[in-house]
């Protein structure tokens, strides 16, 4: 009998496992794959190593910082700054026709930005800060809001609204077309007000730290442990039986595998609206190149980049991907340190991602979906050019993955990154010592799946 079994051994679960362990808990984290991380892992191919998933940290915040989430989270796990070794940012930008932003770590460089690019618009955006700042985020009314129509009451230039909302919904929206402002609040603060960094040595740094930390206080992981379900008695969820059989009986149960995911495996009969399930994927290329980005004049950590005035957040009605949108990210281009060269990337490296049919990506036969992935490839890399200096003569290696890869590797439905638009702040189900922590419960990318799985776990397995 376990005090705690968690299903999916992603940051979130890894952080309530150990956060748990640390209170003597028994508990057992499963995973269905062969490794751990979820949509932030790592794989090597062709003798290189590659991060999933991984652009950025948000929510940065320097050495010594006592407060904001990766300060929290640092006290909760019990870990140093020095052991996540996160480099900043050198700066990013939103790249729209004839316009261009930048923004670094903090709220500065934007705000002096906009005044530049839009200079009837600074009161504007001071009252959109002002906004933000006032945010609660216990009013749930508040939280539903349109994001597109409080950027439309409190800013007059369409094109900065269009631009503000490009780099947020990329990094943390699941709704289409709109944003909830809460979700917004949250994003804007993580990426603006803070910040993004990147652990030198990529997202293993950071699994191989939560994964060490778990084993050392007692916790127990099975990877190829899939659940097939989640078993049911007299309203409480009594235990899980794996796809091989096996049955493991606990106290409680905690859930990363999403919302519908997760109600799906229960075994009570409890109704499944899988239109609830989320629908925005993507695809993305990882090129290896013969040489750093910032040597062909490309020093921008990441550019959001949109070919038209109007951003447009929703599947391709047409085609497998929309290349009118999408990300670029360098990661030879954080302030790694000069005077360690060792501790620099030691190849240069593009990734680029951009909107993706789900639908149309599972559909093809196999043939035809190896072709596919080639052609999307030089589709994307063209598309990304047009804001970055031309790379692709210098590429050496490549690597490109579709929503077949992440439906594959995290079991969510339609390989939906940014999971399901509602939300479940409160992390509870009908099952009364059932909980579900990770994207679905609210919290988008590495910093928030770690703060997910810790709330949660204090919130209700550390009580009673």
């Amino acid at each position: 009998m376990y005090d705690t079994i968690i299903i999916g051994a992603g940051m979130s679960g890894l952080a309530a496992g150990i956060r748990l362990a640390h209170y003597d808990q028994r508990v057992c984290l499963l995973e269905r794959h062969y490794t751990i991380g979820g949509l932030n892992s790592f794989y090597r191919l062709r003798g290189r190593d590659y991060d999933v998933g991984l652009h950025a940290l948000t929510n940065f915040t320097p050495k010594g910082a006592r407060t904001g989430p990766l300060a929290r989270l640092l006290r909760q796990l019990r870990f140093r700054w020095e052991d996540f070794e996160l480099a900043e940012q050198v700066g990013s930008a939103i790249a729209f026709p004839d316009v261009r932003v930048r923004f670094g770590n903090g709220i500065g460089l934007l705000t002096s930005e906009i005044e530049r690019a839009f200079p009837n618009q600074r009161e504007n955006f001071q009252r959109l800060i002002n906004k933000i700042v006032d945010y609660d985020d216990l009013n749930d009314d508040l939280f539903a809001m349109s994001t597109r129509q409080v950027l439309a009451e409190t800013l007059t230039e369409p094109l900065l609204a269009e631009m503000l909302l490009c780099p947020l919904m990329w990094y943390g929206n699941a709704r289409e077309d709109d944003m909830d402002f809460g979700q917004f609040c949250i994003m804007f603060r993580s990426i603006f007000v803070e910040g993004l960094a990147r652990p030198l040595a990529g997202v293993r740094l950071i699994l191989k730290n939560l994964i060490r930390r778990f084993r050392q206080l007692g916790g127990e992981l099975r990877l190829r442990a899939g659940v097939e379900r989640i078993h049911v008695e007299d309203g409480r969820a009594v235990g899980v039986v794996l796809d091989n059989g096996t049955e493991l009986r606990a106290r409680n149960i905690l859930s990363s595998a999403g919302w519908v995911e997760t109600m799906r495996l229960c075994d009570d009969g409890q109704p499944v609206d899988v239109d609830q399930a989320g629908k925005m994927s993507f695809v993305e290329s990882v090129s290896v190149l013969d040489t750093l980005p910032s040597r062909l004049g490309h020093h921008e950590t990441i550019v959001f980049f949109n070919d038209h005035p109007t951003f447009d957040w929703h599947r391709p009605a047409e085609h497998l991907c929309d290349m009118r949108t999408g990300v670029i990210c360098s990661p030879n281009n954080y302030l790694y340190g000069d005077s360690d060269t060792s501790r620099h990337l030691p190849e240069g490296v593009i990734r680029i991602t951009a909107i993706a049919s789900y639908d149309r990506w599972t559909q093809l036969p196999e043939e035809e979906y190896t072709l596919e992935k080639l052609r999307w490839y030089d589709r994307l890399c063209a598309s990304a050019v047009r804001f970055m200096p031309d790379y692709r003569r210098h590429v050496v290696d490549v690597d490109f993955f579709t929503p077949r890869t992440i439906q594959r590797f995290t079991w969510h439905d339609n390989g939906a990154v940014y999971g399901c638009p509602q939300k479940h702040w409160d992390g509870q189900t009908h099952l009364r010592n059932l909980f579900v922590c990770g994207t679905d419960q609210g919290m988008v990318g590495i910093i928030g799946a770690i703060t997910s799985g810790i709330s949660v776990a204090n919130r209700y397995l550390l009580t009673g």
